[in-house]
């Protein structure tokens, strides 16, 4: 598995607060079978001219240095489409996914379906690639809404722990992963237990193997590769799975931030 959203670079937002705790959580995803972190630090949009900051650069040589074998560290960053982007961002590429044209952006929580749409054509104007971070998290993510956003030229990244929830942002993530408009899973650890493993092996017991590859792995590693993702089939989750979630969490189960 690869997971191109993460908060492990160490200290530098509201994510890991030492080397340790970082090098602790990717040990634990080694196990788990994940090859690829992207480490995705905030940053508004305001700041993305200026590149990656050197405090960034700093707790990447320390982390770098601690961390287990088995797992590859790139370099990233969450942009927060606080206004929009400068031309410099696409041109020099230093926050984006690896050096790629793929961009990881996110929102404030009440966006409109409106803004969204603008942000995101702004984005695709400057030749970059935006990636949704957790779509589910919005309101305003709906299939219809979701569609138009992938055919301005956006990709959809679904959190695979929220997948597991019950909850309102649950059913909207299982809805986008199901109907085919989800076309990455990631984890968004902040230093904490959030996992791939569980969401790998629910979507694989759910829609096979090659749809969970798809979603854990293939596509992930073709943005590395500043490649194109395939498109990934839709299914329908089995009833049997919404009632297991619904008995182990009760009807209004926290969602994590």
């Amino acid at each position: 598995m690869i997971d191109l959203h993460s908060h492990l670079l160490p200290g530098v937002d509201d994510g890991s607060r030492s080397v340790e705790q970082s090098a602790a959580v990717l040990a634990r995803f080694a196990a788990e079978g994940v090859t690829a972190v992207a480490l995705t630090p905030h940053l508004l949009a305001s700041q993305a001219p200026q590149g990656v900051p050197a405090a960034h650069d700093r707790a990447f040589d320390a982390l770098r240095t601690a961390a287990p074998p088995g797992v590859r560290l790139l370099r990233g960053a969450e942009i927060m489409l606080d206004r929009p982007l400068e031309a410099v961002v696409a041109e020099r590429r230093a926050v984006t996914l690896n050096g790629t044209r793929y961009l990881l952006v996110e929102f404030p929580r009440l966006v409109t379906n409106q803004t969204v749409e603008h942000a995101l054509a702004l984005v695709v104007a400057l030749g970059l690639v935006p990636v949704v971070a957790h779509p589910e998290r919005y309101a305003a993510c709906r299939p219809a809404a979701v569609s138009r956003w992938r055919g301005l030229g956006g990709l959809m990244q679904v959190d695979g722990p929220t997948l597991l929830s019950p909850g309102p942002r649950g059913a909207r993530a299982r809805d986008l992963v199901a109907g085919g408009l989800a076309d990455l899973v990631a984890g968004d650890n902040h230093g904490d237990t959030r996992s791939l493993r569980p969401a790998y092996e629910t979507v694989a017991e759910q829609a096979g193997s090659a749809i969970a590859d798809l979603l854990f792995t293939h596509n992930p590693g073709a943005v590395l590769d500043d490649g194109r993702p395939e498109a990934v089939p839709s299914f329908q989750w089995r009833q049997s799975f919404l009632s297991r979630l619904r008995g182990l969490f009760g009807s209004h189960p926290p969602e994590r931030p």
